[in-house]
């Protein structure tokens, strides 16, 4: 009986060494996309994700050292490294440095590599794009003009049948100008947007800004362009401090509010005082 425990106990030890040292050996496959964002033909960068299919199912993966390159993975062609965050996204600017890079052709190829650690190996993304630009402009009758340009053999040239979507930028999310999501791009790369938001509140001075965006296209990239208009409705702030509400400061809630309140209070100690008057008369009587 003890010989039988005793096999049974190595039996599974070894199972246990076993198990863990896998684990520690065998790594997951980490998973790399890049993307390219050019933001009103100013700002350049590159956000590249970090995934990996655990237990079945795609997580990002947060903690990845990644290094980003242009054309090749060489020193004089880095272009910087990142952390990816909690969305498991890691960015970063095209710096000046790559100018001369960037100038010597239309077509890039971007490459990311991440750095291998105990979960995961070695892991590479690439992206290609053609460099693109969007031009916004507005006409008569509150009309938004986008012209999408490709540069084709040094010549900014038009794109036809592309999509493209104008909006109006916005803190919490870009609004659709009309009751169109999208628009496509005609034989000279323009479309034209009607403005049909009235009475939108803009900055003090009423403006708002227009954005024309392409987004995540396999050749350009993400490319937005924007313009500032003076469409919006102006609005005045007009301070409630010291005015009575609700949701004043102290000593500015309503009459009618601090009368209830007050009332109450006094009520309640009335009762309170009336009460220990009569407890008082009790013992009078008692003695």
């Amino acid at each position: 009986m003890k010989k039988h425990l005793y096999i049974a106990f190595v039996v599974m030890l070894f199972n246990f060494v076993f198990v863990h040292l896998y684990a520690q050996i065998v790594k997951n496959d980490l998973s790399l996309n890049l993307a390219y964002y050019n933001t009103n033909n100013y700002t350049h960068y590159l956000v590249a994700q970090a995934k990996s299919k655990i237990d079945g199912k795609f997580q990002m993966i947060p903690g990845v050292a990644i290094s980003f390159y242009i054309t090749d993975e060489t020193a004089p062609n880095f272009l910087g490294k990142s952390v990816t965050n909690e969305k498991g996204q890691a960015v970063v600017m095209i710096p000046a440095s790559a100018k001369e890079e960037w100038n010597k052709a239309a077509k890039h190829s971007f490459i990311v590599v991440s750095t291998a650690s105990k979960l995961f190996d070695e892991a590479k993304g690439t992206a290609e794009i053609t460099k693109a630009k969007i031009q916004i402009d507005t006409a008569a009758d509150r009309n938004i003009i986008a012209t999408l340009y490709e540069l084709k053999d040094s010549v900014w040239a038009p794109v036809k049948a592309v999509d493209l979507k104008v909006a109006i930028k916005r803190l919490d999310g870009d609004l659709n100008v009309s009751e169109t999501p999208t628009y496509t791009t005609d034989s000279l790369g323009m479309i034209t947007a009607e403005f049909k938001r009235d009475s939108l509140p803009g900055d003090s001075k009423g403006n708002l800004t227009l954005i024309a965006k392409l987004e995540e296209s396999d050749l350009y990239g993400t490319l937005t362009a924007e313009k500032v208009v003076p469409w919006g409705v102006v609005i005045k702030h007009e301070s409630a401090f010291n005015v009575r509400s609700l949701f004043a400061r102290r000593g500015h809630s309503p009459i009618w509010l601090e009368f209830i309140a007050y009332s109450i209070v006094f009520a309640v100690w009335g009762i309170l005082f009336y009460l220990v008057l009569q407890i008082r008369k009790i013992k009078k009587l008692g003695a």
